[in-house]
């Protein structure tokens, strides 16, 4: 999938020795399929080629304020209508501190300056340079007229230093632009999540339960939410605070989310069941207490409604996708509940041994639907979820092209 697809960069890059990361943020960006044009500074140019980044980008690298081959000698001009988004990686001090001051003197700052597009900083200097008050004024200046700065990242530097000063990596850049531009993915579309486990009484005191957090499922309804889409999460027991834009509903039975989930899908267009939901519950629950009388006890069991095939069976069901935790053979018993189920996609995730989902804070996930299957590396969970939601996002509505307005 091209997640940029049609959208037009424009790169700046200034001097620096992380310039040589502008090669690699540039093939990245057009991997993903946005047209991508440069600016460099004369600076930059003494770290890495025009040539190179000509070769990257497939267009003509800008350098020279007053090039002769531009309309009207207002280059500047041509570019800051172009693009969509401007990202400078890297912005060092001096450019940095030119932005905030509105200085204009080469064609970098210059096209910022005549440009009302959303601007992007990768900071990339020495430590002591970041962290010296000059600069930071100037990062605060630039964040309080809507500038994002991305990083720097921490670690050993070019002089042998170690600290904050190194610019952000090509594909946590390019993972940035792929949030700011998702904000509008699923803008007028409802989506009903559910999330966490669910308890089945077996006397007033005990239950049956699962090791779900509901992290995952949290994060999801935020990143769904960022991408425009309302949200209903339907939450069984958690610790967690539920997102804020977010509708919660908070049940604890298999039969009270089913409840739920009926009465919200009619009228919902994508349904994500993240829930690690109980596949049986007592017959009889005691009414008090089971004392501790016999060697032995055994509780007789009823299997709960399968909340997943009762959604995907509906006459004018919704875009469906389940989740599958386990512990062996993740993917084909997750290919078996996708065909079973009748839903859309699924997502299989290991849940035994050191990989397990259930209390982490990261997770890795198998993504299945009927056109094949795809993975995605364990990360966080918050990361995930955005990953998640672009391609929830593109499946939808491959499968209801009529709805992508």
């Amino acid at each position: 999938m091209h997640k940029l697809a049609g959208k037009k960069i424009l790169l700046g890059i200034t001097g620096g020795i992380a310039a040589y990361k502008s090669a690699l943020l540039c093939r990245e960006l057009k991997r993903l399929g946005a047209d991508v044009r440069v600016i460099m500074t004369v600076a930059a140019t003494h770290f890495i080629t025009p040539l190179t980044l000509q070769a990257l980008s497939g267009h003509t690298v800008h350098c020279d304020l007053f090039e002769a081959e531009s309309d009207h000698g207002m280059g500047h001009i041509e570019l800051a209508r172009w693009a969509d988004l401007v990202i400078i990686a890297p912005a060092s001090a001096n450019t940095i501190a030119k932005l905030a001051h509105g200085q204009a003197d080469d064609l970098l700052t210059t096209t910022v300056l005549a440009c009302d597009k959303p601007l992007s900083l990768a900071p990339a200097m020495n430590s002591l340079m970041w962290q010296h008050l000059a600069t930071q004024a100037n990062i605060q200046l630039l964040i309080s007229r809507g500038v994002t700065v991305l990083g720097p990242a921490e670690g050993e530097q070019a002089c042998g230093e170690q600290g904050p000063g190194r610019m952000l990596e090509a594909e946590q850049i390019a993972e940035h632009f792929q949030q700011q531009l998702n904000q509008e993915l699923l803008a007028g579309k409802k989506v009903v999540v559910t999330a966490g486990p669910t308890w089945e009484a077996i006397d007033p005191v005990r239950g049956l339960t699962n090791h779900s957090s509901g992290k995952m499922g949290y994060e999801l309804a935020s990143a769904l939410r960022d991408a425009g889409a309302s949200i209903t999460l339907i939450s069984g027991p958690t610790a967690l605070s539920p997102p804020a834009g977010v509708d919660c509903i908070n049940i604890t039975s298999a039969k009270e989310m089913t409840d739920a989930v009926m009465a919200k899908v009619p009228s919902c267009d994508i349904f994500i069941g993240v829930a690690a939901v109980a596949d049986y519950r007592p017959v009889s629950p005691a009414q008090q207490k089971i004392k501790k009388d016999a060697d032995s006890l055994s509780i007789e069991l009823v299997r709960n409604p399968d909340i997943l095939a009762m959604v995907a069976a509906l006459d004018d069901a919704p875009f469906t996708v389940g989740f599958a935790a386990e512990t062996e053979k993740v993917v084909e018993n997750a290919k078996k509940k996708l065909t079973a189920k009748g839903i859309h996609m699924i997502a299989a995730n290991p849940v035994s041994g050191e990989n397990s989902a259930f209390n982490a804070d990261s997770n890795e996930l198998t993504l299945i639907d009927r056109d094949g299957i795809s993975h995605l590396s364990r990360c966080s969970k918050p990361l995930l979820a955005q990953k998640r939601t672009t391609d929830i996002a593109q499946r939808y509505y491959e499968t209801y092209p009529a709805k992508d307005t």
